[in-house]
């Protein structure tokens, strides 16, 4: 396969120093954040002011080296790395669901104002998608080990930190 390059559109300001006490997905983060774009975005955030969340897209820029098999938060197994959401993958990139709160346009940079944020502050951007709630959910959908885990934790601890 061809080499893909991506270049970050942006920066994700969190409260988050380290992944350890981080919230593990959004739906489970109260934190606010924010994020930056450049001022040449400007015509790109046009209509995203009615939208209550966004999908942002981001580089996993802490993760450790990448693995097939990893224990994630919620299981006590072993499992493969596409069956879980932990950031050590082939490819780094993460996903979250925010809420939007506000827009600000500045001198030099656009803020969107965030809450429900649940990765590491500096988080590299690399797009952002409106969530559409007649296309991203599905209310009868099968989770596998998610729907009989065993772990009801809402917070990370290290194991997925570079070392």
């Amino acid at each position: 396969m061809n080499k893909i390059e991506y270049n970050p559109i942006g920066i994700i300001r969190t409260p988050f120093k380290e992944t350890k006490g981080m919230p593990i997905q959004s739906a489970f983060s109260k934190a606010a954040g924010k994020v930056i774009l450049s001022k040449e975005f400007l015509n790109a955030i046009k209509g995203l002011k009615g939208f209550s969340h966004l999908i942002l897209i981001y580089h996993f820029h802490n993760a450790k080296k990448q693995a097939q098999i990893v224990k994630p938060f919620l299981s006590e197994q072993e499992l493969g790395i596409f069956a879980v959401r932990a950031p050590n993958r082939p490819n780094s990139i993460g996903i979250s669901i925010v809420r939007l709160i506000d827009i600000i346009v500045q001198k030099n940079s656009i803020e969107l104002i965030i809450n429900g944020v649940d990765m590491l502050d500096q988080t590299p951007l690399l797009d952002i998608k409106p969530y559409m709630k007649d296309y991203d959910s599905v209310p009868d959908a099968k989770c596998g080990w998610y729907d009989v885990r065993e772990i009801k934790t809402a917070v990370a601890d290290d194991r997925f930190s570079k070392v």
